[in-house]
This record gives C-alpha cells, sequence and structure tokens, in this order.
C-alpha cells in the first residue's frame, strides 16, 4: 500500500508554487498549514506596465525572457483590465521566450504559448549563460523581473551581446504581511503543532531565519524546528540548512528534486515514524 499522509500536519513555505504544493499534499491525506514566505501585491500605480504592454504591442519584441510565472500572470493580467490581453499574447507569440526554470513556462502554457529554451538551473546566472550562445545583436528583448534584487548584472549580460534590454517589474512585496505569516507558522512549530516543515528553495530558509531576526524569535524558530522533520526537495536547500546548522531529516530519493518525490519521501518517513511509535 502506498505510505499517505493522513493525520499529519505539513508546514509549507510557499508562494508561487504554494497552490499546487497544497493539492498535491492534501491528496496525500495532509493536513497543510499554508505561509506565504511573500505577499504579492500588483503595483499601485499600473502605468509602468501598462506602457511595457503597449511597447510590447507596439514594436514586437525579439526575444522575451521571463524570471517568474507569477510575472507573467501579472502582466496579463494588467493587459486584460486595459482591454489588450489578446493582442499581447499574439505580440509575445511573435517572440522566443527564454524562461529561468520551469514555473514560467508553465505560466506560458496557460495562455497558448510555449517557451523556446529553458535554464538548467534558475538563477539569474543561469539566463545570463543561456543567452551567451544566441545571437543576440540588434535585437530587442523584453525583461521580466521581481522586486528586492539587483538585476543590472543580467541586463549587462543581455546588452553585452548587442541587444537593447526592455525591463518591467510588475508587482510589488509587502514584508510586513510576510513577517506575520512566518511568525505565526514559528509558534506552530514551537508549540509541536507541526509534523513536517517542507522546504523547496534555499531562498526559504534565508527567508524563514531573516523573519525571526527581525521579529527577535530565532531561539523560538530553532526549539520549533528541533521538534519538527525537516524535508528538503534536494541539495541547494540542504546546504543551506547547513549553512544555519540544520539538517534535513527528509530528502527525495534517488536525486529526484521535485514536489511529488519531496511529497512521497514525507510520506514514507512519517509513516515509517508512526509505525515506529504505535
Amino acid at each position: 500500500m502506498t505510505d499517505r499522509l493522513d493525520g499529519t500536519r505539513i508546514l509549507i513555505l510557499e508562494t508561487r508554487e504554494e497552490a499546487q504544493f497544497s493539492r498535491l499534499l492534501a491528496e496525500h491525506g495532509a493536513d497543510v498549514l499554508r505561509c506565504p514566505m511573500v505577499v504579492i501585491h500588483d503595483l499601485p500605480d499600473p502605468a509602468p506596465v501598462e506602457a511595457w504592454i503597449r511597447r510590447a504591442i507596439a514594436a514586437p519584441l525579439d526575444e522575451l525572457v521571463l524570471t517568474t510565472g507569477e510575472g507573467l500572470r501579472r502582466i496579463v493580467g494588467v493587459a486584460r483590465r486595459a482591454g489588450c490581453e489578446a493582442e499581447l499574447i499574439k505580440a509575445l507569440g511573435a517572440a522566443r521566450c527564454f524562461t529561468r526554470g520551469p514555473k514560467p513556462g508553465r505560466a506560458l502554457r496557460e495562455i497558448g504559448l510555449s517557451p523556446h529554451a529553458t535554464t538548467e538551473t534558475p538563477t539569474s546566472e543561469g539566463i545570463a549563460a543561456m543567452l551567451a550562445s544566441e545571437d543576440l545583436k540588434g535585437h530587442r528583448v523584453g525583461l521580466q523581473l521581481y522586486p528586492d534584487k539587483d538585476h543590472g548584472a543580467l541586463i549587462g549580460a543581455i546588452t553585452a551581446g548587442g541587444a537593447s534590454v526592455d525591463a518591467v517589474t510588475p508587482y510589488v512585496y509587502d514584508p510586513q504581511a510576510a513577517d506575520d505569516n512566518i511568525v505565526k507558522a514559528i509558534d506552530e512549530m514551537a508549540a509541536g503543532r507541526i509534523d513536517a516543515l517542507a522546504l523547496t528553495s534555499s531562498g526559504q530558509v534565508r527567508r524563514l531565519f531573516a523573519a525571526a531576526k527581525a521579529n527577535a524569535c530565532e531561539d523560538r524558530l530553532r526549539e520549533g524546528l528541533a521538534r519538527t522533520k525537516i524535508a528538503a526537495v534536494g541539495p541547494v536547500v540542504i546546504d543551506e540548512l547547513k549553512a544555519h546548522g540544520l539538517a534535513a531529516e527528509i530528502t527525495p530519493a534517488n536525486h529526484a528534486f521535485f514536489m511529488r518525490p519531496l511529497i512521497g519521501a514525507m510520506a514514507h518517513s512519517l509513516a515509517t515514524r508512526d509505525a515506529a511509535r504505535s
């Protein structure tokens, strides 16, 4: 019989893929506590995004570089409210689309498009390396960015190839709202009400500790982590945990660093634990 997560409470620190991860865990019987690490809002003033959309429609891009699926969805939402969604999708369909990892590719498929190429590693450096092999001289490249990061190196790498860059950042973060979520999740772990913490990116580990430090509850965080099994999707997350003096107790088998194998590993580990207790 396949191991399940019935009777377990799993904490996930997700934002862009939170709904999918939560659904998969629930299908395995888990009670999921969702803690968005970042609260995302549209820009207070949509004018810069609307202007980018109008430029993309008027003078179609040669290439489109997407760093997040959330970014594309926000852009399409602005276009829909502005009454030019179909025009935008048609214009983007004429460009070669490059994506930072698989998540922007899924957002593209939602509007009937597909990526020309996807980075092997979902980082800005991965994008720069991927585009380095492309002939971009004289091309116009649309670049979707995300907040709270200096993207100068990525823009410089693209322009170094002779392209012009038209960049847009279509959303903002609300750090205070996110911190409130994280502190509540820390309290749940410290109270022993979480069976496992599921980590799918190294940024989640850094964000967890940064929020704990900002809210003077680092000791309570470590107390909670000591009472909670830590599940990590892959080696990058494992290394980040080590940097904070922690170890992952649950990891996917056979180097399958994806959500479903991680869920399977949690189900097996927690089922084994419960069997040992009974």
